[in-house]
């Protein structure tokens, strides 16, 4: 789609409880018209606080949200064009899944026959076809899910609102319901904006992520940008793990930086934006190369041993303890049918990498 339009323009917003609590610190962003919309952040972040204020349960202290063309300052929350799915599904237990998915049709008046149809199409819509007649607790909380879900879509919203919904599922119920949800979104069409802690899920699922931080947005990007470009140390360490070694600055000459690395030493290297103090280079674990003997090649190349690991079944995380005092975290991948360790504690071992794989951050 060519420059989608934008559905949602939030401006300058900011959400103050009393006089020292700033939840949302002036926010700007735009969501496009069918895309999938992911605010991800550590807990007290201000991300259910900004997804609040879009559904109307909370009014900005400043800003303007404007939703479908129209300003959204006084608008009730029923009068806008957005649904919302919570974290604990909201489903009647008194009521049957019909019931519970026409519930919204019903109290505004949409006729019988009408609101039978739409109830038909949203259940078909989420595979809960046959379950009509049974009651909340006959279900799965899978199953509880989907009922929230086609509830939320037979109003056919504008854009639907998701706060956490997959955090009470188990994990393997949690990634099948990852891709039913992007199957979903892209079979209605609706703009979908999801909150989530789990960065996993916003890599997954999410056209663009924006991470929040302390009430303010860090950085907006597609996923793997986000993974590969992050820019500045929260995002960074917060998307994925990641080795981050301390940097000071002692010098700067035709656009390149002379760096005193925690660990590494000295280096000279290219970078074109203004650096201070707080400066850090890093490097994902996935791109450090492992090797018993000296690498031939290899920007950094550090010797030392292995500290601790950890099991994963697909993958070993490791921990190395170089000889110049950092710890360096490797991922190796068992690709062999084996029961005995590949590695163990104590084992020595050379980490490397790129200059290419590593990441200059100034802030």
């Amino acid at each position: 789609m060519d420059n989608p339009r934008s559905i949602i323009s939030i401006r300058n917003v900011s959400k103050r409880f009393g006089e020292s609590i700033i939840a949302v610190d002036n926010v700007s962003l735009d969501v496009a018209e069918g895309e999938f919309f992911a605010l991800l952040g550590p807990s007290g972040c201000g991300k259910t606080t900004l997804l609040r204020i879009l559904a109307g349960f909370e009014s900005p202290s400043d800003g303007a949200i404007v939703i479908d063309g129209q300003n959204m300052v006084g608008v009730d929350p029923n009068k806008r064009p957005v649904n919302m799915v919570f974290q604990n599904y909201a489903v009647f237990p008194h009521m049957t899944v019909e019931r519970n998915v026409g519930y919204g049709l019903r109290v505004t008046g949409v006729p019988a026959e009408e609101t039978r149809k739409r109830v038909r199409e949203a259940l078909a819509l989420v595979k809960m076809e046959g379950y009509g007649d049974r009651m909340p607790s006959q279900l799965s909380g899978g199953q509880r899910q989907r009922v929230a879900l086609a509830r939320a879509l037979v109003k056919r919203p504008k854009v639907l609102l998701l706060d956490e919904p997959l955090s009470a599922l188990d994990a393997k119920l949690r990634e099948a319901m990852q891709l039913e949800l992007v199957r979903l979104q892209k079979s209605v069409g609706i703009t979908f904006v999801i909150v989530t802690h789990d960065q996993n899920e916003a890599l997954s699922m999410a056209n663009r992520i924006a991470v929040m931080q302390s009430g303010r947005v860090r950085q907006i990007a597609p996923p793997a940008e986000l993974y590969e470009f992050p820019n500045c140390r929260f995002v960074a360490d917060f998307i994925g793990k990641m080795n981050l070694f301390e940097a000071s600055v002692s010098g700067v000459s035709n656009g390149r930086l002379q760096l005193d690395v925690e660990g590494l030493g000295r280096m000279v290297v290219p970078h074109e934006r203004v650096a201070t103090s707080d400066t850090a280079l890093a490097v994902r674990p996935e791109k450090v190369r492992l090797d018993r003997e000296p690498p031939s090649s290899g920007f950094v190349k550090l010797r030392g041993r292995v500290g601790e690991f950890a099991y994963y079944g697909d993958e070993t995380h490791l921990y190395i303890d170089t000889e110049t005092g950092v710890r360096v975290s490797a991922n190796l991948s068992n690709y062999a049918r084996t029961t005995t360790p590949v590695v163990s504690v104590g084992d020595e071992l050379w980490v490397s990498w790129d200059f290419d794989d590593m990441l200059i951050l100034t802030e």
